[in-house]
């Protein structure tokens, strides 16, 4: 595949210096390469500049990845003397950026030489140099970066002379009191290599990054509001807008592999109605056989593709660990479409989602005690065939697409889908589904305004995978699904055993019962009917053993534990996103990375919702999201 060009390195002459400073008064960002090493990189303007001069003589591998990831760099090759072009394209950046703020900080970032009593980071400043409460703000987020094995220690140094080891200080007190800029430096004990062969350690340098990261934005936003006319609401608002090509590149390319497969697809059963028939025959003796759709992939080649896929170029901390966690998921996903059927099928499905939390467990086993096995409401009066049904989609997404007409989502029925079913946003009908008409409500809150909304929303941010889907985010898309069951008042006993009863059946299996066995646990021991027991037994035996379906009750109660304590909902509908990234999320909305998608919830505006929402809030038991429960 192509890769953007990669323009040649600029020499820092005087046109160079003025077109950078002219595009920022425009509020341009900038991007050059710099001769013979280096880059200047500044989203927009701001009031920092980050700075790394690579020393001479010696190697210091891994330094200059600390800064890739921030708004505004600049790295150089060094020299003992600093040179005068290099000096003046920071004294424009400087003059440029203090003409829109009034202030500006410099901090220089190098690393130290390796001593065993060292800091892990040293700040020096000047003796006239930021309040003491501005180093303590810096200190302290230093002090909170995990690096695995490494004692944390700050230490801080006053003086006139410091600079990188070898190198002479880039200005001095007089030179920077003219440019009307501070300026500080941060000594890293370079923990994030070997200090033999200079070897990097992935994983440290990794950590280091984001952490450092953080802290950086955090001393910035302290500097800004205190020192500049910048008035940033959080620290995260600091980060990087602007993307890199690879960026883009590399998200493409990751959606191109998710878009060639759908797991789901490949490991549910065409022959479902056949398979009921024939094990009710057996006397429900014999487990059933599935047939599935053939695997038109190789897993093999695709995972050759994935792992092409160079990360590493990827400067962001923050982009760079959530497309290396979908790369990871999409590995193991590679590896259960290639294991369909056999006992690995199992393991990979856990390590895709997740072990089954004992507390989840026992929440399921009191709910199938709590919750009666026949009632009314398991017995209703009309139910909507599958043409009748999709009908009723149809309709509701002409109300999503009067929000927005660019909406391409359908319902299409189709006689190899078991039940309901959205794929990459297209709502799928099976030719036999039939849906009750006091659930009809509730299924579109939950196919529709939940899976077929937050997909074109996810179609509607700048990276792919917030339509595709974030690793693990089926937790919260499912748990979203069903508290709009509960919001519009469709969330019925029987369906909420259903979903304890799912979590049942994923203990089965992961304790080694078979198909019959933990069927028979369904309908003998929990009291579902014949043809629900098999509906669930076959959901998670599916492909060898798929253990997915836990995901709605553990989802719920994720979400209300979420909401709980005051989550905000309308984030959790930006595209499919997960649980453990929402602080990912909340951070690229600071950074104006997302934005709200086009499309809102219909059930959100109906009147009753409130009332519900506010329950939830207060944090409700899961037994008490059904109306009429037997104390």
């Amino acid at each position: 595949m192509s890769r953007a060009k990669v323009p040649s390195p600029d020499q820092i002459s005087p046109p160079m210096i003025e077109e950078i400073a002219q595009r920022l008064r425009r509020h341009r960002p900038v991007r050059t390469q710099l001769a013979p090493w280096g880059m200047v990189h500044i989203d927009r303007q701001l009031p920092f500049l980050c700075l790394y001069r690579r020393p001479q003589g010696r190697p210091d591998p891994g330094t200059d990845h600390l800064l890739l990831g921030e708004a505004s760099y600049l790295l150089a090759d060094g020299g003992k003397t600093p040179h005068e072009p290099l000096k003046d394209l920071i004294k424009a950046i400087v003059r440029t950026q203090r003409e829109a703020f009034g202030a500006f900080l410099i901090l220089e970032l190098w690393a130290g030489l390796e001593r065993e009593d060292d800091c892990t980071f040293r700040i020096h400043a000047p003796k006239l140099g930021p309040p003491s409460f501005l180093l303590e703000v810096m200190e302290t987020a230093l002090l909170e970066i995990p690096i695995e094995g490494e004692d944390i220690r700050v230490g801080l140094r006053y003086g006139q002379r410091w600079a990188p080891p070898g190198l002479e200080r880039m200005f001095s007190e007089r030179e920077l009191r003219e440019l009307g800029a501070g300026m500080m430096g941060l000594e890293v004990k370079p923990v994030f290599r070997d200090p033999q062969s200079e070897e990097l350690f992935p994983f440290e340098l990794k950590a280091l990054r984001q952490g450092l990261s953080k802290a950086l934005k955090k001393t910035f936003f302290l500097f800004s509001h205190d020192y500049t006319s910048h008035r940033p609401i959080h620290y995260a608002e600091l980060g990087r807008r602007a993307f890199t090509p690879a960026v883009r590149d590399i998200d493409r390319r990751l959606a191109d592999i998710d878009r060639h497969f759908d797991l789901l697809l490949h490991v549910t059963p065409v022959n479902t109605e056949a398979a009921w028939y024939q094990f009710r025959r057996s006397g429900f003796d014999r487990a059933p056989e599935f047939l599935y759709r053939p695997r038109n992939i190789d897993p093999s080649l695709l995972k050759r593709q994935l792992h092409a896929i160079a990360l590493e170029q990827i400067e962001d901390p923050t982009l760079a660990h959530l497309f290396a966690t979908k790369r990871d998921e999409l590995d193991r996903q590679l590896t259960m479409v290639a294991d369909r059927g056999t006992k690995k099928f199992l393991r990979g499905s856990q390590q895709v989602y997740g072990e089954l939390n004992p507390n989840l467990l026992a929440l399921a086993w009191d709910l199938l005690g709590k919750l009666p096995p026949r009632v009314r409401d398991d017995h209703v009066s009309r139910s909507l065939d599958a043409e009748s049904f999709a009908r009723r989609a149809e309709e509701e997404l002409a109300y999503y697409r009067s929000q927005d007409p660019n909406l391409t989502s359908s319902v299409t029925i189709r006689a190899d889908v078991p039940g309901l079913m959205v794929s990459r946003g297209q709502f799928l009908v099976g030719c036999s589904a039939s849906v009750a008409e006091a659930r009809v409500e509730a299924t579109l809150a939950h196919e529709v305004g939940t899976h077929v909304l937050t997909h074109h929303n996810g179609c509607n941010q700048p990276f792919a995978q917030l339509h595709t889907g974030m690793a693990r985010y089926e937790s919260l898309q499912e748990g979203l699904a069903v508290l709009a069951e509960y919001l519009v008042g469709g969330l019925s006993r029987p369906r909420l055993r259903m979903l304890a009863g799912r979590v049942v059946a994923v203990h089965c299996l992961s304790e080694g019962a078979s198909f019959v066995e933990t069927f028979r646990a369904l309908y003998q021991s929990y009291k579902f009917s014949q043809m629900d027991a098999f509906t669930i037994a076959m959901r998670v035996h599916r492909g060898g053993g798929l253990t997915k379906d836990f995901i709605y009750l553990d989802g719920l109660v994720k979400l209300i534990d979420y909401l709980s304590q005051d989550g905000e909902l309308e984030l959790l509908y930006l595209g499919k996103v997960a649980f453990e990234h929402l602080s990912i999320i909340e951070e690229l909305r600071w950074r104006q990375v997302l934005s709200p998608g086009p499309l809102r919830p219909r059930y959100l505006d109906r009147p009753d919702v409130a009332s519900r929402l506010e329950r939830v809030r207060r944090g409700i038991p899961v037994v008490e999201l059904v109306e009429g429960t037997p104390e």
